[in-house]
């Protein structure tokens, strides 16, 4: 009785891929408020809050002094503004319909559509919201320069990237292990509220410090963003490539699960649970 037509060509499939991400990615946007705009604004109250309350924690204990030079606040925004990226990324890829979920019952739907939607749901809510208070905080508060936009912009497309890595593989061991997953993604999202070092300068931090949270990649993230935000910056104890590589690794990973997992996956799965 219903029939999904059958792309002519790659392009065409391309074409249909593309649109059934994007009206996927309105979907899930639209999921958490009905209208957009107070999506986007809840999202931007979000981080204003969190920036206003670090700000005012490291007012009253007197530690800007042991910042680096240049505009304190956005040292911080530099700092969450990377986080948030990465555990809501992390969030929404884990919490995207799987294999056995009713919305893969239609044609031509699939879960790499649904992971893809969802990541891209977040980045441009997070892209948006960024753009939005550094606008703001420009024109009505405090002009400010950037050093390396572009590759500061491109250090939150990499805190994005590793969300959607890590994610992608806690989605993929999910259905065989729900309770973990859900608990080990709370703790991994409270615990970056530290182990991020958005809260401190890494080339002050002594050794024992830099031990505790190098295992991190969103640690190397944030040090190497604030090299391109600030002039009078050079990352030392960081790298790059560690963050690259590791998010690239946690991807295959991921795939490689998500595939295995989609092979099994059944509906009656939680029926014993």
């Amino acid at each position: 009785m219903f029939r999904t037509a059958r792309p002519r060509s790659n392009i065409h499939s391309a074409f249909v891929i593309a649109e059934l991400i994007y009206h996927s990615v309105v979907r899930n946007i639209r999921k958490g408020h009905s209208n957009a705009i107070m999506a986007l604004v809840m999202n931007i109250l979000t981080t204003v809050i969190m920036v206003m309350s670090f700000y005012v924690m490291f007012t009253v204990l007197d530690l800007r002094a042991a910042k680096m030079r240049g505009d304190f606040l956005l040292f911080m925004m530099s700092g969450i503004f990377m986080y948030l990226t990465h555990i809501k990324a992390l969030g929404a890829v884990v919490g995207a319909e799987g294999p056995s979920s009713p919305m893969m019952q239609h044609a031509p739907m699939n879960t790499i559509i649904s992971i893809s939607a969802a990541a891209i749901g977040v980045l441009y809510i997070q892209a948006l919201s960024m753009f939005v208070i550094l606008f703001v905080y420009h024109v009505g508060f405090t002009p400010f320069d950037i050093e390396r936009p572009i590759a500061a912009f491109g250090m939150l497309l990499l805190a994005w990237f590793s969300g959607v890595s890590v994610g992608l593989v806690l989605l993929a061991i999910k259905p065989w292990f729900p309770g973990f997953v859900g608990i080990f993604t709370t703790v991994y999202q409270r615990a970056n509220m530290i182990a991020s070092g958005k809260m401190f300068v890494v080339n002050t931090l002594p050794t024992f410090m830099l031990n505790l949270f190098d295992w991190n990649p969103l640690f190397h993230i944030i040090d190497q963003a604030r090299g391109f935000v600030f002039i009078n910056y050079m990352p030392h104890k960081t790298s790059l490539e560690y963050a690259i590589y590791l998010s690239i690794t946690f991807l295959v990973i991921g795939l490689m699960g998500e595939f295995y997992t989609r092979q099994y996956a059944s509906s009656s799965w939680n029926a014993r649970r």
